[in-house]
C-alpha cells in the first residue's frame, strides 16, 4: 500500500491511524507548495487534487476518514469494528465533524496556519471571530459527551476520536480557548498518551 500524504490537517489523522496500527504503508510525500497534488499522475489518482490517498494494488481510495476505516479493516483492528451498533455510532461523529466542529477547526486552520504557511498572509479577523463563536457552540456539544466517558464513542478508542480530534494538537498557533472545556481538554491528553498520535508523519516531516 501507499499512502500519498502531506504535513497538513486531514491527511495526519490517516497517517495517526497508520502509525497507530504500524501498518505496511509506504509513505509518499507530497509538496504542496510546490503543486505536486496537481500534477496528472496524482490527479489520476485522486481527482479533487487533495491528500491523504491511498493505493492498495489496483484499489484507490481517497478521503480521510475512509481511509482510516480501510486501514483498521484491513489490520483487524477494532478502530473501524464489525459490530453494526458502534459502527453508526463512529459514523454520526464522523458526520457531525465534517458539518461543524471539523468544518470550524479547518477554518481556524486555515486563517492561523494555511495562510501563513502557504501565502504569508495575516488571519482575516472577521474569519476569525466567527469561527471563534462557532468553536464555542460545537466544542461545548463535545465537551458535554466526553464529561462521562473515556472515548468519543463507548469506552474504547475509535476512528471517530483520530477524526475529531485531529486539529487539537495544533490548539495553541490557532489560539483554541480549550481552558474553557475541561472534558475536551482530558480526552486529548489521554491521544497525547499515544506516540502515533504525537508523532504521526513519518521521521522525514519530524525532523
Amino acid at each position: 500500500m501507499k499512502l500519498y500524504y502531506a504535513d497538513v490537517l486531514s491527511p495526519r489523522k490517516a497517517c495517526a491511524v497508520a502509525a497507530y496500527l504500524d501498518a505496511p504503508v509506504e509513505y509518499v510525500y507530497l509538496d504542496l507548495a510546490r503543486g505536486e497534488h496537481k500534477t496528472p499522475d496524482y490527479l489520476a489518482l485522486n481527482p479533487n487534487g487533495k491528500v491523504p490517498t491511498l493505493v492498495d494494488g489496483e484499489r484507490t481510495l481517497w478521503e480521510a476518514d475512509a481511509i482510516m476505516c480501510e486501514l483498521s479493516r484491513r489490520a483487524g483492528a477494532d478502530l473501524w469494528p464489525n459490530d453494526g451498533d458502534r459502527q453508526i455510532e463512529i459514523l454520526r461523529w464522523l458526520s457531525w465533524d465534517k458539518q461543524h466542529f471539523g468544518r470550524t477547526c479547518g477554518e481556524l486552520y486555515f486563517e492561523h496556519i494555511v495562510k501563513r504557511r502557504f501565502a504569508d498572509a495575516d488571519p482575516d479577523p472577521r474569519a476569525v471571530e466567527r469561527g471563534l463563536k462557532h468553536f464555542h457552540t460545537h466544542a461545548a456539544v463535545l465537551d458535554a459527551h466526553l464529561a462521562s466517558r473515556t472515548w468519543l464513542v463507548g469506552e474504547r478508542l475509535s476512528v471517530a476520536d483520530f477524526a475529531v480530534a485531529v486539529a487539537l494538537p495544533y490548539a495553541q498557533p490557532m489560539h483554541l480557548p480549550l481552558d474553557a472545556f475541561p472534558a475536551v481538554q482530558r480526552w486529548h491528553e489521554r491521544l497525547n498518551a499515544l506516540d502515533a498520535w504525537r508523532e504521526p508523519f513519518p521521521q522525514r516531516q519530524a525532523a
